[in-house]
């Protein structure tokens, strides 16, 4: 990948951040880093503090936070606004994770719970649609598994011939568009993909557009801004009844027999957790020293037990909280990770990481993808298919995502939900799994 920290471009961000126009006391624009592994640390350091410095001036990341305190512990989630959700709104680069992670910052980050809406309902198993590709022996053997152990009405199950290249060309997916709205009515609310390869459609993943459409605009610079998703932070427990998409996921695993253990898990991850007098299961928020990845830092939740889910969360430095059991989700930033297979999760559990091509699932990025979280024992996890920049709003949210899941919302739903702009991402896992759900 190409890094725009070098010394004349350092010095070229450091004079736009200066001279960048405000509106509402936030950058209109501001400089955004590629996430390569070799970006000079400490030109990525300096740049991170003047923009920490000038968000700082407009009160922007502190007053958003003070004004979606929500009690988790009470069980309270209320509606919030757009940009109260967010530790930044768009356009704005929350990089003081780099001091958070390398340098003592001179004063304790004051963490609140964000805000998210009380949603009712979830997506069933008779709400789900399957697509199996039936040119691909993986899709077959684990669609037809999936099919049968969720009890997927046959109505709701796609059998068609797909191309299994890693990208789709635009005409491609369009055939393949064609097909899912001519087959599947308006009571299937979300998709349910079963291959690994296609994962992507150009620059987009698969799993977006097919929820959102193809983004034209996108593609001529995958760096840029994208167009807020309608289900961010959504109340909604039918995604396609109310916001007239279905979002997918792909049943992706590094073999077959990985993805039936996936499926296996999810299933027995349903009304499994927030149990009373159960053991608590752990919420891992890592701070790592690669600045570049360590941006949704400062968006991470406030530690300690929440009692009514059962949930202890727990913000740790590192790149994993290796030889750890009991985990529910771990959030990290790194370009390769070592160490997954220490990691001891529970059925339903969820971990990601924030780099550039993690969902490049044919694993010649040479950064790690998506499938290790789900061969090392997580049941999903997300990608981003081309150079996304680090904009946090391209990757999950660390609260939305847990407040959606601790309600009882399906995986697919809680992993949706969290996302700003999921154009780029690619969810991977099993869609149904909803160990919080009381029914």
């Amino acid at each position: 990948m190409a890094v725009l920290l070098n010394r004349k471009s350092y010095f070229c961000m450091a004079k736009r951040l200066m001279s960048a126009s405000l509106a509402s006391g936030l950058f209109k624009r501001a400089a955004l880093c590629r996430l390569s592994a070799n970006a000079m640390p400490a030109a990525a350091m300096l740049v991170a503090m003047l923009i920490s410095v000038s968000a700082q001036a407009q009160g922007v990341a502190a007053a958003a936070r003070d004004r979606v305190a929500a009690s988790a512990a009470a069980g309270v989630a209320s509606a919030a606004s757009e940009h109260a959700v967010s530790a930044s709104a768009p356009g704005v680069l929350p990089v003081t994770a780099a001091r958070t992670a390398s340098m003592p910052a001179s004063a304790p980050v004051r963490r609140t719970f964000a805000q998210a809406p009380r949603v009712i309902g979830r997506v069933m198993p008779a709400e789900l649609g399957v697509v199996i590709n039936t040119a691909d022996p993986y899709s077959v053997e684990v669609g037809e598994y999936y099919v049968r152990q969720r009890q997927i009405p046959a109505a709701h199950v796609l059998r068609l011939e797909l191309s299994t290249q890693a990208r789709l060309s635009v005409p491609e997916f369009d055939v393949l568009k064609r097909h899912v709205d001519a087959h599947f009515g308006s009571q299937v609310q979300a998709l349910a993909l079963t291959w690994v390869q296609p994962y992507a459609v150009s620059c987009m993943s698969i799993t977006a557009a097919l929820a959102l459409g193809i983004d034209d605009e996108l593609c001529r610079s995958t760096c840029g801004k994208t167009s807020l998703s309608p289900y961010f932070n959504s109340a909604s427990g039918q995604p396609f009844r109310d916001h007239g998409f279905r979002p997918s996921m792909l049943v992706a695993a590094g073999s077959a027999a990985s993805a039936r253990q996936l499926i296996d898990r999810g299933i027995a991850a349903d009304a499994s957790l927030g149990l009373r007098g159960a053991i608590p299961v752990d919420a891992y928020f890592m701070a790592t020293t690669d600045a570049a990845r360590n941006v949704r830092a400062p968006m991470f939740p406030p530690p300690g037990l929440v009692p009514r889910a059962g949930v202890a969360i727990k913000l740790a430095q590192g790149d994993l909280p290796r030889g750890q059991d009991r985990l529910l989700m771990v959030q990290t930033g790194l370009a390769v990770l070592d160490g997954l297979d220490t990691l001891g999760w529970v059925p339903g559990a969820l971990g990601d990481h924030l780099t550039s091509y993690a969902g490049q699932l044919d694993q010649l990025s040479g950064q790690t993808t998506a499938l290790a979280w789900i061969d090392s024992g997580a049941t999903a996890s997300y990608g981003t298919v081309s150079e996304p920049c680090n904009h946090p709003q391209k990757f999950p949210d660390p609260q939305l995502v847990l407040l959606h899941y601790m309600q009882g919302s399906t995986l697919i739903e809680a992993y949706w939900k969290s996302v700003r702009w999921p154009q780029q991402g690619v969810f991977v896992g099993e869609p149904l799994a909803a160990p919080f759900a009381r029914r």
